[in-house]
């Protein structure tokens, strides 16, 4: 090793040892001190881990219905606020499934066309015998839907075209509601009654599992025609959702440009207009997710800034009182032949000592937010990329630096007689 080398290790270990007693001597003080620090950098370890595993976990969800499909529909889709009003909305058009039609003649591009509607008008009542399904919700669909929507169907089978045509009294069920409802036994033939109106059982669809707060599998699907006969509302006043899935991937965006020119020709919407109808994709519903994880990460971020600028704070002011307290101290290694860098080392080292021993806190506390958050609510995975505490002890060792450099500048400027004659 080169004596350069050894020279420095020597200086530093010496200053870490004195930054280690001055700490040890004033705990209470350093402990106060180090407070903003460690409430920064716990605050940007564990929103990190939250936001990165709930984004990980809601794009997994997105991506895991297709990643290439398209949806057309009355309504904006969004997470957050923003986009054209509700009160406009309500006033456009419905989409039909004779829209659907046209969409699946007029584009080959795509492979799938599908149409569902939802019911959103309150409980619904799923039986069979004294058994009742918890709070699911309706679809109405075609027989396009498990392809389109990437829900296989694991125990019989899905209805036909045939009997979407003839709105047959027939049902597929999610998961969930399997579950509820037929627990010890195959439902395959069996009658369910759907607010009292009797229809037999088909099929049940894949168990995707819950997704961020919500199961998907708690629900049950219905012909297009059976459903419109039992719930006209819904279809009169939102339309239904058209699904649209390309053949190729890579024709996404020509499969987007001639369905919504193939809606907006039989809509009339001038060219010169905006659609009257909304396009998502995955892709955009998780750039408008990122949008808003972003917007409260950058929230928790200066949150964060704000306690390592008081902590910084706390670090100079105990350093500044530092070097007065041991104006004579520095007045003896002078007097001895220290130099004015080796007393800069000396205090600037404690103070990046201080403020690091903060942020290696910040870092345990934020780590164990990450877990606590894990094991007690498995909707909401938490994540901790390799660069988050990384980064939080290099911003610690930082705040040490900047808010540590005045304090040891002010201490090597001291005059050697003066401070040997200091009380």
């Amino acid at each position: 090793m080169s004596p350069l080398y050894n020279l420095f290790r020597r200086g530093f270990g010496e200053n870490a040892r004195f930054a280690l007693a001055a700490i040890r001597e004033r705990k209470l003080r350093a402990g106060l001190t180090v407070l903003g620090i460690v409430v920064g950098v716990t605050t940007v370890i564990a929103m990190v881990a939250i936001i990165s595993g709930f984004n990980t976990n809601v794009i997994g969800n997105l991506q895991a219905f297709g990643a290439s499909r398209i949806e057309f529909q009355k309504y904006e889709d969004r997470f957050g606020p923003g986009g054209p009003d509700f009160d406009e909305m309500k006033r456009r058009r419905n989409l039909t499934v004779a829209d659907a039609e046209a969409i699946r003649e007029l584009v080959p591009e795509a492979q799938i066309v599908s149409s569902r509607v939802g019911y959103d008008g309150g409980v619904v009542h799923i039986k069979r015998l004294n058994l009742e399904a918890n709070l699911p919700y309706v679809l109405g669909t075609d027989e396009n839907y498990p392809t389109a929507m990437a829900y296989p169907v694991v125990r019989g089978r899905f209805y036909s075209a045939t009997e979407v045509e003839r709105s047959a009294p027939v049902v597929v069920l999610g998961a969930d509601v399997r579950e509820a409802i037929f627990p010890h036994e195959d439902p395959i033939g069996k009658d369910i009654t759907i607010n009292g109106a009797r229809f037999r059982v088909v099929g049940v669809l894949y168990k995707k599992g819950e997704q961020f707060g919500y199961s998907p599998d708690n629900k049950v699907l219905l012909p297009f025609g059976t459903f419109e006969r039992l719930f006209p509302a819904n279809v009169r006043d939102d339309g239904v959702v058209i699904g649209v899935l390309p053949r190729d991937p890579a024709d996404l965006q020509l499969v987007i440009d001639k369905a919504t020119e193939v809606l907006r020709h039989r809509r009339k919407v001038p060219f010169d207009k905006p659609n009257d109808f909304a396009v998502n994709t995955p892709d955009q519903l998780i750039g408008q997710f990122k949008a808003i994880t972003g917007g409260v990460t950058g929230a928790m971020v200066f949150i964060a800034f704000i306690s390592l600028l008081i902590g910084g704070v706390g670090v100079m002011n105990i350093m500044l009182a530092s070097v007065t307290e041991r104006t004579r101290e520095i007045g003896v290694r002078r007097a001895v032949g220290a130099l004015r860098r080796d007393i800069v080392g000396q205090f600037l080292t404690e103070a990046v000592t201080l403020s690091s021993l903060g942020g290696v806190i910040g870092v345990a506390l934020g780590l164990a937010i990450a877990a606590t958050v894990r094991a007690t609510i498995p909707s909401l995975p938490t994540n901790v990329p390799l660069w988050s505490p990384l980064v939080g002890l290099a911003v610690s060792m930082g705040v040490g630096i900047v808010f540590g450099l005045w304090p040891a500048v002010k201490a090597s400027r001291l005059d050697p007689i003066e401070a040997l004659r200091y009380e």
